[in-house]
């Protein structure tokens, strides 16, 4: 099930991608977040900031999903792709 993803490049720029879980066009959307995945792909991410290590793979959501996070500002993702947040009350 995609699911979108909206963030910032280093540089300032916005994207937002589907992340697709398909091996050949494992994010929709931005062609320079698609390189970032594929850049990476075979590689090793963390999922968490404290692991598991994951091998990056198009079919995988969530190794695609900790790419972009590590190497961009993930600003809003979602509800299946968002980390888990407190809320103060009300």
């Amino acid at each position: 099930m995609p699911h979108t993803v909206t963030g910032r490049f280093d540089d300032g720029s916005a994207y937002q991608v589907q992340i697709t879980g398909d091996t050949d066009r494992p994010v929709i959307g931005s062609a320079r977040a698609a390189a970032l995945v594929e850049l990476h792909a075979g590689e090793s991410v963390p999922l968490t900031p404290t692991g598991p290590l994951r091998t990056v793979a198009g079919d995988d959501e969530s190794s695609v999903l900790a790419v972009l996070r590590r190497y961009t500002d993930v600003l809003e993702s979602s509800p299946a792709a968002r980390r888990p947040t407190t809320t103060s009350p009300r």
